[in-house]
């Protein structure tokens, strides 16, 4: 073990021990011991524990715990505090910049354990009321928690694509006329991306890279490298005779291109120039890029697939009346400039305490507010909504008198996720067959990345759907993207409406609906299947 690893252990400890309030002398010690052994110039591994025992600031009960992990690479004290701190929380401390302290209170104020829930937590524009926190700070954390999550090797696809776009202009201009695109999971739209790749029409690109796109390895046709020292890139050559045929097969995943090979009438896609041209080959219809990441399209039509003007109106939003960041005037006003038609106001029903959810008389001042509003705009219209938390015993958030006084619900897990698929389900069914239940809002409450979202009977919940009528909700935030997209084609045999919804928390929120399109076109929705309201 090297001394840095060593002195980890320390600085670890400290965190830890500083998340859970514990002796700041104790506390202070760690740290001091962190950074006079990360310092030492000669090895501990090399010392012997009394040599070690010599160093300015290194006393006996340090002495003893760097004994601990020299022999064992473990530390029992270390151990001790981990066995009571959730993974989540503890991932968390690894944010640079955030600190145990304000973890602490993100942690038992919010109820967040996971880097993901806190980002989504910022987004939902919670951590403004927080003691010690405000607008700035919030801005902050986020910019953190995306350094954070920059550094590790999967990343979402609306959170990468900015980067990848800037890197593909950057090499279309070094290269010249030539075609450049993206392949792999930026050309299918994968709501997960684990690497940029780049197909280029090239023989020899080495003058691409450079100090910001670092070359790692280069093989015939294959050159692999690092964007800012962090993102992998793979980029593929070729001539420009072979274009379509190395657009094709750098595009589709193992699984698809083997399926559509052994569909196809031909058997041969090699030298090929335009892509168009393997499909009709092949006899087989084209099929757009999202959806080659298994064989499920193969020989379907995919021209008649969602696209973002099918969207009519913003559902699924909230303002200031609960924890938006803009009032319902501004985001109404908002709906209007980007050209929809309509807005569906759903903010917090009451028992999202934590997100200032509606109580019935500020339900009521909402609505009047909505029928003013109303009445000012043409061409235009505001539904009176709500997103209800799904009660534990599946039931709605408020009594029926003002259940039946909304235009629509949005039913709706906030609390209690830790269940069992049969306690989920059953919750979930319950709201479902509740007669004042519109939409099924992000049915598994997934954070992509960060936590996995109860588990839940999908085909009972779909057919339960399909019973009562309810709609089921694509939430367009790319940290959920829930209904996953591979039960759309389900949900469409059953004659369930998908409903794609930004649940915007601002003004920009509403921009996530494009995120949602494309995540529907990967599940081959269809306008005909699309949940509006009327």
């Amino acid at each position: 073990m090297t001394n840095k690893e060593i002195a980890n252990y320390f600085n670890d400890l400290a965190s830890i021990m500083e998340l859970h309030k514990e002796n700041p002398f104790k506390i202070r010690s760690y740290k001091n011991a962190y950074i006079t052994i990360r310092k030492y110039p000669e090895s501990f591994m090399d010392m012997d524990k009394d040599s070690i025992g010599q160093i300015k600031g290194i006393g006996k009960a340090i002495n003893d715990k760097i004994e601990e992990i020299k022999n064992t690479q473990t530390l029992n004290t270390y151990q001790k505090y981990l066995d009571i701190t959730p993974l989540g929380v503890v991932e968390m401390l690894n944010i640079k910049g955030l600190g145990p302290s304000k973890i602490r209170v993100i942690w038992k104020d919010l109820g967040v354990e996971s880097v993901g829930e806190l980002l989504y937590a910022c987004n939902e524009n919670r951590l403004v009321s927080l003691k010690g926190f405000g607008e700035k700070t919030q801005k902050d954390v986020i910019q953190k928690i995306h350094f954070y999550q920059n550094s590790l090797n999967k990343y979402h696809y609306a959170r990468i694509l900015p980067y990848a776009e800037k890197l593909l202009l950057e090499i279309k201009e070094k290269i010249g006329d030539v075609a450049c695109e993206f392949v792999g999971g930026l050309r299918r739209k994968d709501i997960i991306i684990e690497e940029i790749e780049i197909l280029i029409a090239k023989d020899n690109i080495d003058d691409i890279f450079d100090d910001n796109l670092i070359l790692i390895k280069k093989d015939k046709n294959h050159y692999m490298a690092k964007l800012d020292a962090s993102l992998l890139v793979n980029i593929y050559t070729c001539n420009e005779n072979e274009w379509g045929s190395k657009y094709f097969r750098y595009t589709g995943t193992r699984a698809f291109l083997e399926a559509f090979l052994e569909q196809s009438e031909a058997k041969d896609f090699t030298n090929i120039k335009e892509e168009k041209l393997i499909f009709e080959n092949a006899q087989l219809p084209y099929i757009v890029p999202e959806c080659r990441n298994d064989a499920i399209y193969i020989g379907k039509n995919t021209d008649n697939l969602i696209v973002e003007t099918d969207i009519k109106g913003v559902i699924h939003a909230h303002s200031t009346f609960s924890d938006g960041m803009n009032t319902l005037e501004e985001m109404a006003q908002a709906c209007i400039d980007k050209g929809y038609e309509y807005l569906g106001i759903t903010d917090h029903s009451k028992s999202a305490f934590y997100a200032n959810g509606l109580k019935e008389d500020r339900v009521e001042e909402q609505w009047h507010l909505i029928d003013e509003l109303n009445q000012r705009f043409s061409n235009f219209k505001i539904f009176k909504g709500i997103e209800s938390d799904i009660l534990y015993d599946g039931n709605l958030d408020y009594d029926e008198a003002i259940l039946k006084g909304f235009d629509f619900i949005i039913a709706s897990v906030h609390s209690q996720l830790k269940m069992d698929e049969e306690k989920a389900t059953s919750r979930i069914i319950t709201a479902i067959e509740n007669p004042y239940t519109t939409i099924l809002g992000h049915p598994t409450g997934r954070l992509l990345l960060s936590r996995k979202g109860y588990p839940v009977n999908h085909q009972k919940i779909i057919d339960a759907c399909a019973t009562n009528n309810v709609a089921i909700e694509l939430n367009a935030n790319p940290l959920r993207l829930d209904l996953d997209y591979q039960w759309i084609p389900y949900a469409m045999e059953k004659g369930v409406k998908i409903c794609i919804n930004p649940d915007a928390h601002s003004i920009t929120g509403i921009n996530d609906i494009k995120y949602g399109v494309l995540a529907a076109r990967k599940g081959g929705l269809t306008k005909e299947s699309l949940f509006e309201l009327k």
